[in-house]
């Protein structure tokens, strides 16, 4: 739900967690804000996000996703992963394995609500987008790159795997080779070949990235509004459905379709 004191186009502050959202009618933007330190993830950030998710009106139809400053986000904040907190690496090698997966599954809900059939999700990146900003922009619908974004899977220069829901997203848009590829070595992957590869919806100059965004979040509000999930819909779920699942999700989508606009629904 909105906050008591929030009205539709106005911005709720940022709070120590580093995340910010602004209302717009029925478009949502999230912004990172830490810009001093390229937006490093923190847990504390996944948690607002997380948050934000369940306080999101329900008019939103559209969900953008950038950061502030001069990066989309430099990954996860290796001062937080390496001290001595709750959720650091230390802390959570001495759980056990079903309480550190507990764990990561509470960390990974901060990313994979971007992908609710409810809502088309779009990030907006630029500069570096690496490891857990890689996976952020993984699992929106639409990444709109600038020019100068670069794309890095860099957990595995840790020693670590990507665990924040970018893997299988991953390899749908680029197959299974190259995204394993991408993975194991942890390379930088520019804009130009984010948009060879099918990583990017499209590229344009840093200046016109806002626009860009602007305009593609437009067009999506100018369709019908149930036609949106539904579509989506279709196609969150087509990487599990044969061609005859698939050709029965949408004579079905099509029906409930057609009984809303024409007044034979509930």
């Amino acid at each position: 739900m909105t906050p008591d004191n929030v009205e539709p186009g106005s911005a709720v502050p940022a709070d120590e967690a580093g995340v910010r959202y602004d209302l717009d009618g029925p478009v949502a933007t999230v912004t990172l804000c830490r810009p001093e330190v390229l937006n490093a993830q923190t847990p504390a950030m996944w948690a607002e996000l997380a948050n934000i998710s369940r306080k999101l009106p329900g008019d939103v139809r559209v969900v953008i996703v950038r950061g502030a400053g001069r990066a989309f986000s430099a990954g996860l904040d290796l001062s937080v992963a390496r001290g001595a907190g709750d959720s650091s690496l230390t802390t959570l090698a001495q759980l056990s394995p079903a309480e550190c997966a507990d764990r990561i599954a509470g960390f990974q809900s901060a990313f994979t609500w971007l992908r609710n059939p409810s809502i088309v999700t779009i990030a907006a990146v630029h500069g570096h987008a690496i490891g857990a900003g890689f996976q952020l922009a993984l699992n929106c619908d639409m990444r709109v790159l600038a020019d100068d974004a670069r794309f890095s899977m860099a957990e595995v220069t840790l020693g670590l795997v990507p665990d924040l829901g970018g893997t299988k997203r991953l390899a749908e848009l680029v197959g299974p080779s190259r995204a394993l590829e991408i993975c194991v070595t942890g390379r930088r992957i520019p804009a130009d070949e984010a948009d060879r590869i099918g990583l990017a919806t499209a590229v344009v100059p840093a200046a016109e990235l806002d626009a860009a965004v602007a305009d593609l979040s437009a067009a999506i509000l100018n369709a019908p509004d149930g036609a949106v999930p539904e579509i989506k819909g279709l196609f969150s779920g087509i990487g599990q459905r044969s061609y005859a699942d698939q050709d029965r999700a949408e004579r079905e989508a099509q029906t409930r379709r057609i009984r809303d606009l024409l007044g034979a629904g509930e």
